[in-house]
């Protein structure tokens, strides 16, 4: 099952990236700025939540255990990506902007937990 899930992410990856040659040729030729500017700008923020799922799940295969950071570093990806959408369409709420600043500070000190796990695992012998 994780294998296809590679297949299919790598896949959803390539369709990604061609996505996104074809909106630069498109933003080049037709001068369509502000259309096609911000429909790059999603594509690219998506291709790095795709990238950071991709990253956990081959560290899958090589440890046969899932870290937390990783999974974190998607979760902190994720969330800056709609930061940045609401901020680039201007539909910045200050309540949800405080809501997702809460969730982005719980995400980083998860982070930091996780890796300060680690870390203590592996001294102590338990990690790889």
């Amino acid at each position: 099952i994780f294998s296809l899930m590679i297949v299919i992410i790598l896949l959803t990856l390539v369709v990604g990236v061609w996505g996104l040659f074809v909106d630069i040729y498109h933003l080049v030729v037709e001068q369509k700025l502000r259309a096609d500017y911000l429909n790059i700008i999603y594509d690219v923020l998506t291709l790095f939540v795709m990238i950071e799922l991709l990253r956990s799940i081959a560290e899958y295969f090589n440890s046969r255990r899932l870290r937390m950071t990783f999974i974190a570093d998607a979760a902190i990806v994720f969330v800056l990506r709609e930061i940045m959408i609401q901020i680039f369409e201007h539909k910045v709420v200050p309540a949800e902007m405080y809501a997702l600043s809460v969730l982005i500070v719980a995400l980083t000190l998860l982070r930091v937990g996780s890796m300060l796990m680690y870390q203590r695992g592996a001294r102590l012998g338990d990690a790889p």
